[in-house]
């Protein structure tokens, strides 16, 4: 995990609700592998972002839901 990783990490788990947290871990891991063997494409983030929107405390959906869709912008591959 780089860096920029860790950092969206501890960002993402201070907002996922408590009982949801090894359930982002995964799902966080699960995305730095994908960006590690260069599968992480569109496709998988539109299908990553409902479902980390859905472990996080409802006062914190709608800011992660604009950091996600700024990165969305701007990811080329």
């Amino acid at each position: 995990m780089n860096a920029g990783q860790q950092k969206f990490q501890s960002f993402i788990l201070e907002r996922v609700q408590e009982d949801k947290i090894g359930e982002a871990e995964d799902l966080l891991a699960e995305s730095f592998q994908k960006q590690a063997d260069r599968t992480f494409d569109q496709a998988y983030l539109t299908s990553f972002m409902p479902r980390m929107k859905a472990l996080l405390k409802p006062e914190h959906v709608e800011e992660v839901d604009r950091i996600m869709q700024e990165f969305g912008s701007n990811f080329v591959r």
